[in-house]
């Protein structure tokens, strides 16, 4: 049997049948990536001005946040998405793929409008800021570091559970102690998985064996900005609520 290192080397050394050649696969990285953070920035651009027209709105604020059914159809919605997407990926047409993309960043903006009411707006674009910084830094370390981050995946992976455990828990124990070691712990995990989703990006090329190059670069930047984007909303979200408590 292979080790870890054995086994990531195998991986690294043989290209599969959609590629022909190292020069190849680092053209179709290249052209990935650029497509995954433009997928990721459009959609966080649909979020933050769906998230503001909804707050700007009063009838819609009251009739999402009066009604607790509606609320978590929402959220329930949300998650149904994110599976079919993940799992249903290379069965579906790379135009559905992006519409059911646009329609996550449109619900999220739905759901994430509370933010304009429970934090001040300065607060809210410094959180933004901070959040763009270090997401940019972690993604480009994934980009650039020669180092393999798949055996830190499972570790991030049982500490994002961890943390939404934690995150339930406190729903009822209502401790902010709780909640502000909560908040770092996640910002820590959602740096990590930046870096790692971002490696991970590359990887997926690598073992590609779609019908074309073209299908594989689309299709993997679907999953790629949908994996970035959760990281990165996530993050801010964590950010948000440790500068808002500072207030």
């Amino acid at each position: 049997m292979f080790n870890n290192n054995q086994n990531n080397n195998f991986i690294d050394n043989v290209l599969s049948n959609t590629w022909q050649n190292e020069a190849e696969l680092d053209a179709a990285v290249s052209s990935c990536l650029t497509r995954v953070f433009f997928r990721m920035f459009i959609a966080l651009l649909i979020t933050g001005i769906t998230a503001y027209a909804v707050y700007s709105s009063e009838a819609m604020m009251q009739l999402i946040f009066s009604n607790m059914f509606l609320f978590f159809g929402l959220l329930i919605a949300q998650i149904a998405l994110v599976i079919i997407l993940s799992s249903r990926i290379q069965k579906m047409a790379v135009s559905t793929a992006n519409a059911l993309f646009i329609l996550y960043s449109v619900l999220m903006g739905v759901t994430m409008s509370f933010i304009f009411i429970a934090y001040e707006l300065g607060t809210i674009w410094n959180a933004f800021l901070v959040s763009a910084l270090m997401f940019s830094a972690m993604a480009a370390y994934g980009i650039l570091t020669k180092r393999d981050l798949t055996s830190i995946g499972s570790y991030l992976f049982m500490g994002l559970i961890g943390v939404i455990i934690a995150s339930v828990v406190n729903m009822f124990l209502r401790s902010e102690m709780m909640d502000f070691i909560i908040s770092y712990v996640a910002v820590f995990v959602f740096l990590g998985l930046t870096a790692y989703n971002t490696q991970n990006t590359k990887n997926m090329l690598r073992r590609a064996n779609e019908a074309s190059q073209d299908d594989a670069i689309a299709r993997i930047s679907v999953l790629g900005a949908l994996s970035l984007y959760l990281n990165f909303i996530n993050l801010f979200m964590r950010i948000l609520a440790i500068m808002g408590r500072r207030r």
